[in-house]
């Protein structure tokens, strides 16, 4: 089923393209930004990538995180991560369990959606963006959010 808005995000703990665990209780304080994406390298997932990489320094400036997820190995989202300097870490979801847990749909039953959620500071859900064509649309959406989360 899948989660709404006020909801309490589900326990996060994948790692990364450096094998690094990340975990959202260990966030303190700071709003999460968590992008779920179908496919490393693929024209929209790259375009969103990229649009999050070249506002990151906005969301490091409001004190948000942003980690993307996919169900790529560690060894794509590394070389995903390198060919576009992307700055932010791409969690590994391989069994799709985490995904599973915020419900993400399915695009025509087949292919993994793209949608983004904001998580404030206590682990509530402030906002769910789903889109799959329009990757760069995710990050004005979050980008939105964060900030009026900030003002708060």
């Amino acid at each position: 089923m899948a989660l709404t808005i006020g909801d309490r995000a589900p326990e996060i703990a994948l790692e990364d393209q450096d094998g690094v665990l990340r975990r959202r209780d260990e966030l303190q304080d700071k709003v999460l930004v968590l992008f779920f994406y179908p496919k490393d390298d693929t024209p929209g997932c790259t375009a969103e990538a990229c649009a999050f990489r070249d506002t990151y320094s906005s969301f490091e400036a409001l004190g948000a995180v942003v980690w993307g997820v996919s169900s790529d190995d560690a060894v794509s989202h590394r070389k995903f991560a390198q060919r576009y300097q992307l700055p932010f870490p791409l969690l590994s979801d391989r069994g799709q369990r985490l995904r599973t847990s915020f419900g993400v749909p399915k695009v025509l039953g087949l292919l993994p959606g793209r949608v983004t959620y904001v998580i404030d500071a206590e682990g509530t859900i402030r906002h769910i963006f789903n889109n799959m064509l329009d990757g760069p649309a995710h990050v004005r959406e979050a980008e939105r959010i964060v900030k009026e989360l900030s003002k708060g």
